[in-house]
């Protein structure tokens, strides 16, 4: 991981990590913290955010502001750009996720907009804030939460595969423009990790990546690469199906999500947003 002179000196003293509370969130914020990095962590569980200030400013001897913002809500992401006008945030860490699992008929429309307005609007508002704000002062870095399934679409998890799309490639084409400007856009596009979002989203998970990799190898890519595919199942799973045709990539990787779905005898829609 970079250490504190690197991240500090090319970034700035303070970072934002939405999704704080768990998961991938968490081990951002706990590896920032460890090289020294102020961090406003943002995430809906007030209780769990305060624990982790209070753990990690007597530990790492950094300041903490706590944030409780539940980014599928109108202004949520606003909020947080404003309520941080006074700090000289430099990185962006945009992990604030939701998810849902199973056939996207089965799973309601109400939970289908919360998704997208968590992955997608919120994530949109919160990249053009800080990017005009990274741009004005010339440095700054961001990293947004893509997916191994936004490279094509993914039966059983059509909808969620399809916001990490839009994330992968506004992350792209942010990277272009921005890189530019001085500030460094990040890609970071995980596989199967064990977290959370899989309980919430009502999947079974074997096996897969920790969040604490996946946060590592992200913070080494930043300013080297566009994209991260942290792990090596990751690299396995993408570099192995790039040769195969799209249609074949689309049914083997929707045959995958299948089974990672439960399927009850009476199926009902499972979808939250986690952090």
């Amino acid at each position: 991981m970079a250490n504190k002179t690197d991240l500090v000196t090319k970034y700035g003293p303070w970072a934002v990590v939405t999704g704080a509370s768990s998961g991938i969130g968490k081990a951002f914020a706990e590896q920032l913290a460890e090289a020294g990095v102020n961090l406003v962590l943002v995430a809906r569980r007030q209780a769990i955010l305060d624990q982790m200030a209070q753990r990690m400013t007597q530990s790492h001897q950094i300041k903490v502001r706590v944030l409780t913002a539940d980014l599928a809500q109108p202004l949520a992401a606003e909020r947080v750009f404003n309520e941080t006008a006074d700090l000289d945030v430099g990185l962006l860490v945009a992990s604030a996720g939701f998810g849902t699992s199973g056939e996207f008929l089965t799973n309601t429309l109400e939970a289908e907009l919360n998704m997208l307005d968590v992955n997608c609007r919120a994530l949109l508002i919160q990249s053009h804030q800080f990017g005009q704000r990274f741009a004005k002062q010339g440095r700054g870095g961001m990293i947004l939460l893509s997916s191994i399934l936004a490279f094509q679409g993914n039966g059983n998890s059509a909808h969620y595969s399809a916001t990490k799309g839009y994330v992968h490639q506004l992350a792209e084409g942010l990277a272009q423009e921005l890189g530019q400007k001085g500030v460094d856009v990040l890609a970071c596009a995980p596989g199967p990790t064990m977290t959370g979002f899989a309980d919430a989203a009502g999947m079974e998970m074997g096996s897969g990546l920790t969040p604490a990799v996946v946060a590592r190898e992200t913070l080494q890519k930043l300013g080297r690469r566009r994209t991260v595919l942290p792990g090596v199942l990751s690299k396995l799973i993408s570099w192995g199906s790039r040769t195969l045709p799209r249609p074949i990539r689309v049914r083997l990787f929707s045959q995958i999500m299948g089974g990672f779905a439960k399927h009850d005898a009476t199926p009902e829609p499972r979808a939250q947003a986690l952090g």
